[in-house]
């Protein structure tokens, strides 16, 4: 199952991103003998086999449901396992604007990791381009692999290696890159080493991703050591913005809502005094009562708080209980309102960007 080519139907083996809630995507490999277990009931695999991509289907019990989602980048980032810090949509949207990567691109990531920045630049540089992921950590390096022959990510080529140390050369492979993105915990100790790979005849960009500004500092002294220019340093704050219809309330509305209440407060005060009054003068508390057919029936207490409850207005009620109105019904009068998240949550790292002119 490929992230990069679509396709409608769901079949047996394939990859599919079960969407449970909000906040719970789990990816899942279609196998007609296994079921998915959720809060919201079971649902069989074999029973996703044949859906459209997209598709609701409902669990056993047929109260609960989840969507059937087609696999991309932007999933596997919110659903992957996390074995690192991972590149988040807003950051990695922005990072691959900055660098110029289009398809044919060839691009250096060091610092493999979770993967997440990986699928994305595999769908962007498409099959004409080429990607060269470095790792270090074997664990995490044995992990992605897997995770990237299951993909079907063929545009890349992923190294066990320590850059800093011994460079980005790979025997039998010219790399020539035009873009590279530096997620490590020292990439000023691996810019010396970009020279040898970098494509001399055109314009290189580079990005550096680090989570502290000490890192940065040292990072641009060695950018300008190095002759990057242009250098910049920015970070991704990603707030979202949520807008809905306010229903317009009135004064009128208040006034009559007041009288509502003054008014449901004097019945039921009634009614309850009249209900008590009624338990006083009645002993022993279960009497007989003759019903519409002539059967006799007890009637207890619990038959008196039936008949003292305040019955519900069924009408409109603009600041409480009564009938759901649907947001923006045209028979009243409704106001656009926006309002933004009260924290930003996303900030990962700082982006420094530079680049080199090619040589002439």
């Amino acid at each position: 199952m490929s992230f990069k080519n679509y396709k409608d139907f769901i079949e047996e083996g394939d990859l599919v991103f079960a969407w449970i809630s909000r906040g719970m995507i789990k990816p899942i490999h279609v196998d007609s003998t296994q079921c998915l277990n959720t809060r919201y009931g079971t649902f069989n695999h074999s029973s996703m086999v044949g859906q459209r991509y997209g598709s609701q289907i409902a669990s056993k019990t047929g109260y609960g449901f989840i969507y059937l989602l087609h696999p991309t980048p932007e999933l596997w980032t919110v659903s992957l396992p996390h074995r690192t810090q991972i590149v988040y949509s807003p950051d990695s949207s922005y990072i691959t604007q900055k660098l110029n990567i289009l398809p044919g691109s060839r691009v250096i990531e060091a610092g493999t990791g979770s993967g997440s920045f990986t699928h994305s630049l595999s769908r962007t540089i498409s099959d004409t381009g080429k990607l060269f992921t470095y790792e270090f950590h074997e664990v995490r390096y044995q992990k992605a692999l897997e995770e990237f022959q299951d993909h079907g990510l063929k545009n890349l080529q992923l190294t066990h290696r320590d850059v800093c140390k011994n460079g980005f050369e790979i025997e039998g492979e010219v790399i020539n890159a035009n873009a590279i993105f530096l997620d490590l915990p020292a990439p000023w100790s691996a810019i010396p080493n970009l020279d040898k790979v970098i494509n001399k005849g055109m314009k290189t960009t580079i990005c550096c991703f680090s989570p502290c500004i000490e890192q940065v500092e040292k990072t641009i002294h060695e950018l300008h050591k190095q002759n990057w220019t242009s250098i910049e340093t920015v970070e991704i704050n990603h707030r979202k913005w949520e807008s809905h219809k306010n229903m317009v309330r009135k004064l009128d509305d208040v006034i009559a809502r007041l009288k509502d209440i003054q008014q449901r407060k004097r019945e039921g005060v009634e009614k309850l005094r009249k209900a008590r009054d009624e338990r006083l003068n009645k002993r022993p508390a279960e009497e007989e009562m003759e019903n519409d057919d002539g059967e006799k029936k007890v009637k207890t207490q619990n038959n008196y708080k039936k008949d003292v409850n305040v019955e519900k207005s069924q009408s409109f009620n603009p600041f409480g209980k009564g009938l759901r109105i649907k947001q923006g019904d045209p028979n009243f009068e409704w106001k656009n309102v926006s309002k933004d998240e009260s924290e930003i949550k996303s900030h990962t790292s700082f982006l420094t960007f530079a680049f080199k002119l090619p040589e002439f």
